[in-house]
């Protein structure tokens, strides 16, 4: 396949690597002249039985997770240029890296001195936190992914393509398996539950127990052999073997590789500030826009970046998926009878803009950039346009009401969940306070935001919120809800962020009871009970070893 051009443009020169779903090859960027990588991926072998439909749907999503991950503004993070499908694949244009990855530059110099261990590990917490910051979870970290420039500056590799393969984060793919490499997988990923950036953490620990001490910790002949350690075996200390690695650097593993994610670090930003006392010393921290701050505290993370939204006080939502990928969301304008200003007159060149902008004008810019898929300028209209809207119509008019409802569907569908968050919440307040907690839009705002906090990693806050709204969506006399499909949609998530907090033996009850239910609503060949059969195989035989 060497020689191939992709569309029209990027011609495939040499094959990098290659695996079940797809290849890595480097290419010459016609256009531009310069080398790049492309990674191509078969839709129809992620997709499996289901067929075309899956297909298509995991093309939709891998557009809409390469443009999220572009999103993302980090020297440790390979560049995207650009992505899209050509004949049966999907590629995906990225910077072409100089360098070694990280598993052949620890098989050359094993064993791997712990100081370069901490800078690696602290270069991947800076990476994280910014990724963390989205939100995006990498899903599959480990050392292939990872690449040690000629500089010594880490890169990483693959972001956002495990999760266009696991195209819902409660997921396994047609084989049974969950999405993820067994000897770096957490515990909560092994059993097929909810992940978050707590999943990303343990990895790190995995990954940091192999550069110290020259192996995995979790090691074994199959893949559930490997994942049944991962959740029933202890790790062994990495001082067994290397009694040279400092006492506090063994107690972070250790702390990295819980079982329970509440007994992990907070965040990417906490496991980089306990490693910062073991980095070389080059100085005292320095203020934003400090330009000797790359020399003071290379690579480190800004803390407001790793920032995590409050949970929604209780009772509050649960989530809804977020909105189709198959098109753009549709814009519905306020209603002829809400007052919108007229628009201005045409301004002459060099004239300063309005000091607000037009809402009607901005109404129909939105309905355009919409149609044409670009949200993330949606997005940046809709911002600018809501708090002029309220100065002239009032925080709480129709027009106002209809903007919010927009915006926070728009940044939901852009993967802005900690922007849409706070909207929602207005949102479900509002409409409770004027139609009832039980009013079918309240609860609406409210099960997307729960979405929010789930996409955040925020698993015990989400929890929460989906069993407070489940029982208005379950009438009084049993199990089988006035709204089915939403119903178990609820008790399925429960499920997963059971499985996801280390309530294992809860989160199987949970899915067990579901899968009675579910087999009774739709039958036993539904999707659903179709996955919830293999998950619970899939957990039985991880249990089992």
């Amino acid at each position: 396949m060497s020689g191939r051009i992709i569309a029209d443009r990027y011609e495939l020169a040499t094959i990098l690597g290659q695996g079940g779903m797809g290849q890595v090859w480097t290419a010459y960027d016609r256009r531009l002249d310069r080398r790049v990588a492309v990674k191509l991926l078969r839709p129809d072998r992620v997709a499996g039985p289901t067929g075309s439909d899956a297909a298509d749907e995991l093309r939709r999503r891998f557009v809409r997770e390469c443009r999220v991950t572009a999103q993302v503004d980090h020297p440790g993070l390979v560049t995207v240029h650009d992505a899209g499908s050509d004949d049966d694949d999907l590629y995906l244009v990225m910077q072409y890296v100089e360098g070694a990855d990280l598993a052949d530059h620890l098989a050359e110099r094993s064993p791997y001195p712990w100081p370069w261990a901490v800078a690696v590990a602290a270069q991947l917490c800076a990476v994280l936190c910014a990724v963390h910051a989205v939100p995006i979870v990498h899903r599959d970290l480990k050392p292939r992914n990872v690449m040690i420039r000629p500089d010594g500056t880490v890169t990483v590799l693959d972001l956002g393509v495990a999760s266009v393969l696991d195209t819902d984060t409660t997921r396994l793919t047609h084989t049974g398996s969950p999405i993820g490499s067994p000897a770096y997988m957490a515990p909560e990923q092994a059993m097929g539950g909810a992940v978050g950036p707590y999943t990303d953490l343990y990895a790190l620990g995995v990954l940091l127990h192999e550069l110290l001490s020259g192996d995995v910790p979790f090691a074994g002949s199959t893949a559930l052999g490997v994942l049944h350690r991962h959740l029933y075996e202890p790790p062994r200390p990495v001082r067994e073997t290397r009694p040279e690695v400092p006492v506090a650097l063994e107690a972070l593993v250790l702390r990295l590789l819980a079982k329970d994610p509440q007994g992990r670090p907070a965040s990417a930003q906490e496991v980089y500030e306990d490693l910062a006392p073991l980095l070389p010393k080059h100085g005292t921290p320095a203020e934003p826009l400090d330009p000797t701050r790359p020399f003071l505290r290379p690579h480190a993370p800004w803390p407001d970046r790793a920032a995590t939204p409050a949970p929604v006080p209780a009772p509050a939502a649960f989530a809804a998926p977020p909105p189709s990928l198959g098109a753009p969301p549709s814009f519905t304008p306020p209603p002829a009878s809400a007052p919108i200003p007229a628009r201005p007159a045409h301004l002459p060149a060099g004239t300063p803009p309005p000091a607000r902008p037009d809402v009607a004008r901005a109404v129909d810019e939105v309905k355009k950039l919409l149609g044409e898929g670009r949200i993330t300028q949606a997005v940046d209209v809709l911002g600018a346009t809501l708090p002029a809207a309220a100065a002239e119509h009032g925080e709480h008019s129709p027009v106002v009401r209809i903007l919010r409802k927009q915006y926070a569907a728009t940044l939901m569908d852009d993967g802005q969940y900690r922007r849409a968050l706070p909207e929602l919440r207005r949102l479900a307040e509002d409409r409770a306070a004027e139609a009832g907690p039980a009013d079918a839009q309240a609860l609406q705002f409210r099960y997307d935001a729960a979405q929010c906090l789930e996409q955040l990693g925020e698993a015990g806050a989400a929890l929460v919120e989906y069993r407070a709204i489940l029982p208005y969506y379950e009438n009084a006399y049993g199990p089988i809800s006035s709204d089915p499909g939403r119903a178990l949609d609820i008790r399925h998530r429960i499920g997963q962020l059971l499985l996801a907090v280390g309530d294992h033996t809860a989160g199987r009850a949970q899915l067990q009871a579901l899968l009675y239910d579910a087999e009774r609503t739709y039958g036993p060949h539904h999707p659903l009970p179709i996955d919830l059969r293999r998950l619970l195989s899939h957990q039985r035989d991880v249990r089992g070893g």
